[in-house]
């Protein structure tokens, strides 16, 4: 059982950051072994060089094609998004996706895109809601998620998790340490105790009792 969320905050992290060591410095004193460390997706993914300007992104014409049928609020919705999404998991599982999707739609079912082209694609945030200098960044999902969550228990003896959360109390865990507390995490983090934008507070420390 948690009895606390702790909200840390840290400088404004870059791509020149190790995010392992971020961890291991803020929640140094606060973070005990049996608490948990949660990392928000987007600054582990700023920390690895993943967050790309959409004007230095060159759409081909199949992106540009493709962008067209996202719902336009989707994160997929612009030409750079969907380019970045094509060299990410490449075109074919891409097509795959949006044929699944065609189905889907046919027979009223959501999801079936992201099933398909890959649980990846669903962590690109275009133009994402994110603190300065990255407001105006795409930013792509963390790559290997786990090896991070592992790395960073390593660092600081607590577990450790990376999350997808937003606003509307969707918790995606992307890599936990500690498999057992995955339900408890995620109603934990479902208020979305993450700061993004001015709050600069993107780990929070889950104490337990």
């Amino acid at each position: 059982m948690f009895v606390a969320k702790i909200p840390i905050r840290t400088h404004i992290i870059t791509d020149q950051d190790d995010i392992v060591e971020v961890a291991r410095r803020y929640t140094e004193g606060i973070a005990l072994p049996g608490d948990v460390i949660a990392l928000a997706e987007s600054v582990v993914a700023i920390s690895q060089g993943r967050a790309i300007l959409p004007e230095t992104v060159k759409p081909g014409w199949l992106a540009r094609f493709l962008c067209r049928f996202p719902n336009k609020s989707g994160s997929l919705a612009t030409p750079a998004a969907m380019q970045l999404a094509l060299e990410e998991v490449g075109s074919l599982r891409v097509l795959a996706g949006c044929a699944a999707a065609a189905v889907g739609k046919l027979l009223r079912r959501k999801g079936w895109f992201y099933l398909v082209a890959g649980r990846e694609l669903a962590l690109i945030d275009d133009i994402a809601g994110t603190m300065y200098p990255y407001e105006r960044h795409i930013i792509l999902g963390p790559k290997e998620p786990q090896k991070v969550v592992e790395a960073v228990k390593r660092a600081t003896g607590a577990e450790a998790v990376i999350a997808d959360v937003n606003d509307l109390g969707c918790v995606d865990i992307l890599g936990i340490t500690c498999p057992e507390l995955y339900r408890e995490v995620q109603e934990a983090l479902r208020d979305n105790p993450f700061g993004n934008e001015d709050e600069q507070t993107p780990i929070v420390v889950l104490k337990r009792g």
